[in-house]
């Protein structure tokens, strides 16, 4: 079923609606319930909550990422695509999460080849980065968790895969909190102009450590890089650049969204937490069952390349569809008593990275530090307890993303 409903608004599911900033569920049930599929005219899109359909969609090749494709009625899929300077080759202007093939393909497989390689071999690095958080934690007293643990562990995971140099940790962290606000459509001028700062350093910094990599090769993934590069990988060093900040960007604010809900959640579930603290192989269970449960992303877009049926109702090419990852890993249609936070259940497979051809390039990395950050955490406090558990969680405010500004906690 389709329709024009009143509540069909993407808009409706961001923090701008408090009902939604309480219990994103409130919202996403009784659309699912009453409309799977169903279009939102002010934003331009159809809206897809349930889970078969939105797997389709997700899984679906011939589909489009780039905004500029849709028709003009998408009007938040083209501000994006409508805000480039023109005259710059757009390949260098956006990462591969907005590029259609040849493209997205020419630049996503030697970063993919080689981000992958770095993952398979990077345990170590993220467990030093991990215990190092750990023991500048003080348990005497109650303490931010995602200020203390569930910000810095992400960022400085990827800053040591990239060979970001110790002294200018502070100054990386700094930029990529700055730059994250380029996921907010609703941003201030204020913090555009905190962006566009941030943007530029990272950009000067990359460029100038590409350069340094290539007269100087080191351990990490930018001399991977250049190395493929040498060898004739297809992509230039503003391509590089822009899709290096995207993996710094999307993987430090979903993982650190990661660790913090799923620390939260076995806080308030001890019986939970005590399966993983009995069975730590229970870790890459309990990753993706916070993923179901309370994942970091609630959409991702698609622009239709041809007509098609979605759930029964037809969309034609260039619209716009957005799948509501958040509505569709609660289909009851698809899992028994989707509402209970069970991580050793038998579940299907979630959505909370997308599908097809972009599916997350940064979900390897992703599941290795929430496997490791939530049983190191637990086995070195396992009597962590929120300070309040019955006061209103404080949610972070940017849209179409969960999870916490702050989590006071104490051991």
């Amino acid at each position: 079923m389709v329709s024009d409903d009143a509540q069909a608004s993407l808009v409706a599911l961001t923090p701008m609606n408090p009902v939604y900033q309480r219990d994103p569920h409130a919202v996403l049930r009784p659309l699912r319930e009453r409309c799977p599929v169903a279009r939102d005219p002010q934003a331009g899109t159809f809206l897809v909550t349930g889970y078969a359909d939105a797997h389709r969609v997700l899984a679906n090749r011939r589909t489009w990422r780039d905004g500029a494709r849709a028709e003009a009625a998408a009007v938040l899929a083209r501000r994006q695509a409508a805000q480039l300077p023109p005259g710059v080759p757009r390949t260098e202007l956006v990462s591969i999460l907005t590029l259609d093939d040849p493209d997205h393909a020419r630049i996503r497989r030697p970063l993919q080849r080689a981000f992958y390689a770095r993952v398979k071999t990077c345990r170590d690095r993220v467990e030093q980065v991990i215990d190092a958080a750990l023991d500048r934690i003080d348990p005497s007293r109650p303490f931010d968790l995602m200020a203390a643990y569930c910000i810095p562990v992400p960022v400085d995971a990827i800053a040591s895969i990239l060979g970001v140099e110790g002294e200018r940790l502070a100054d990386f962290r700094e930029w990529s909190e700055g730059v994250i606000l380029g996921l907010n459509p609703f941003r201030s001028p204020e913090q555009t102009a905190t962006l566009e700062r941030c943007r530029e350093a990272l950009h000067a910094y990359f460029h100038d450590q590409i350069a340094r990599r290539r007269a100087e090769p080191q351990d990490d993934l930018i001399s991977d890089m250049v190395a493929l590069q040498a060898e004739g990988a297809a992509i230039n060093d503003a391509e590089l650049a822009i899709n290096l900040i995207a993996l710094l960007v999307g993987g430090n604010l979903t993982t650190t969204d990661l660790i913090g809900n799923g620390a939260r959640l076995l806080m308030l579930n001890p019986n939970e937490r005590d399966k993983l603290l009995a069975a730590p192989d229970l870790a890459p269970a309990l990753v993706e069952e916070v993923l179901r449960f309370e994942g970091p992303i609630d959409v991702t877009q698609r622009i239709m390349a041809e007509d098609a049926d979605v759930g029964g109702c037809p969309v034609r090419a260039t619209q716009a569809v957005t799948t509501v990852l958040r509505a569709a890993n609660r289909d009851p249609a698809v899992y028994d008593d989707p509402d209970a936070f069970v991580i050793d259940a038998k579940r299907a497979p979630h959505l909370s990275f997308g599908g097809g051809s972009h599916i997350c390039i940064g979900a390897p990395l992703a599941r290795l530090e929430g496997q490791l950050a939530l049983l190191k955490l637990f086995q070195r406090f396992p009597g962590l307890r929120i300070v309040d558990p019955n006061a209103e969680p404080k949610w972070r405010t940017l849209p179409f993303f969960r999870g916490l500004e702050e989590l006071v906690v104490h051991a």
